[in-house]
């Protein structure tokens, strides 16, 4: 029999943030969905959904997977062994099982984004682990309302993809956090953090903070690649400020330019992601002007391409599995390194300049304080020192997420061709 919205239906076993917009979106679209989250959120979340006749709350695990045909596990990646060896027992026969983490049984899927972001045009990643070409077709059509474009792969290429693409990105932007934490600075407040990049720098550091701590955790730690990436950042960022610190000028230009001229090679001239300072100027919390700014030697930047350049990675290779952030962030590093003026002042002011000396040093000690929280695999550390830094900087989570989803919009119209 072919499944189809008249005789078939979708289970989401987990209704956060983005088992919510799937929910939504596939009962938008015409599909009846069953639907769970943790016993004790069931009457509240009946009470969401009391309106939305197509979306079927259900006590438990079980009796979603008791009646659905298409089951998709939407839960923390900390606690995805534990649930499915729950409910899995209660899988209806014949049914196809996924989950929107990393976790990969028979066909899994993976929206590379947020659930804020607008899925159409956005990467949705379909892994067919063990199951027929018809199941794969059936999947397709019940995700085809998100007008996302379709990246099939393996299971062990979307993790390698994954961590090439999320996790460098994300340790840079927890390490700003931390050290203007440690430096007890909210630096849209200071003069020194204005203009273009800083823009970037602040908006998406707390954009990623104002997200649930377990969406970065399971991909640091349960993907090994990630955790290598993540090691390899920190020590790059260590190895350059030492550079820096030391005085060590030839030293440091040179390993940042072969760095740069290893992942920026001159047949990825065409991809078109530059962001200059100008187009970003507008996204800024502080109310200072970029003029007053003095300049910064961006050892973020320098450090997340010299990681590239120590792993062989080229982030244009994954373009089509690509997220939002990824993409920002990468445009901003290949604005500095294809302007090669600008790259040498940011060189000679990394050796010259003193102004952000400590500043270099608390984001070097939190670089290596997260590769080390990775390393030792420990989820309640991790959320234990995410969520701290989460509630200095909650105050201003309004006002950055909106900005950062303009931001956000920007990019994702000036990389619509590239990808």
């Amino acid at each position: 029999m072919v499944l189809s919205k008249e005789n078939a239906s979708i289970g989401i076993i987990g209704m956060g943030d983005m088992g919510r917009m799937y929910a939504q979106r596939l009962a938008q679209a015409g599909w009846r969905v069953n639907a769970c989250d943790r016993p004790e959120k069931y009457e509240s979340l009946k009470q969401d959904f009391a309106s939305d006749q197509d979306i079927t709350i259900l006590p438990n695990g079980h009796l979603v997977s008791r009646i659905s045909d298409y089951i998709i596990y939407s839960v923390e990646a900390a606690y995805i062994d534990k649930i499915v060896a729950e409910y899995g027992p209660s899988t209806k026969v014949g049914a196809i099982v996924g989950g929107q983490t990393s976790y990969v049984e028979i066909i899994s899927c993976h929206s590379l984004h947020g659930p804020k972001v607008n899925p159409k045009g956005q990467p949705l990643v379909l892994i067919q682990h063990r199951a027929s070409d018809e199941s794969m077709r059936f999947v397709e059509r019940v995700f085809s309302s998100f007008e996302s474009k379709y990246v099939h792969i393996s299971g062990q290429m979307h993790d390698r993809i994954t961590a090439d693409t999320q996790a460098v990105t994300h340790a840079a932007f927890l390490s700003m956090g931390t050290a203007w934490y440690a430096n007890n600075q909210f630096p849209w407040e200071i003069a020194r953090w204005v203009g273009g990049i800083e823009n970037v720098k602040i908006n998406i550091t707390l954009r990623i903070y104002a997200n649930k701590w377990h969406v970065y955790a399971g991909l640091a730690i349960l993907n090994p690649a990630a955790k290598e990436q993540i090691r390899q950042y920190a020590e790059s960022v260590t190895e350059l400020y030492k550079l820096m610190i030391e005085g060590r000028r030839e030293e440091l230009k040179n390993r940042v330019k072969q760095a740069g001229a290893a992942v920026f090679k001159s047949d990825t001239e065409g991809q078109d992601l530059l962001l200059r300072d100008e187009v970003l100027d507008r996204f800024s919390l502080s109310k200072g002007s970029r003029e007053e700014a003095p300049p910064n030697n961006h050892l973020s930047l320098l450090a997340i391409v010299d990681c590239w350049s120590k792993l062989g990675i080229v982030p244009y290779d994954h373009m089509i599995c690509s997220t939002p952030l990824f993409r920002l962030w990468l445009g901003v590093t290949e604005y500095l390194f294809r302007n090669p003026s600008l790259l040498d002042e940011v060189l000679d002011i990394a050796i010259d300049d003193h102004t952000f000396r400590s500043d270099d040093l608390e984001f070097t000690f939190a670089a290596r304080a997260w590769s080390d929280c990775v390393s030792f695999g420990d989820f309640e550390s991790y959320r234990d020192r995410f969520e701290r830094i989460q509630s200095y900087f909650a105050p201003r989570f309004p006002d950055a997420v909106k900005l950062g989803n303009e931001m956000m919009k920007t990019i994702l119209e000036k990389t619509e061709n590239s990808t």
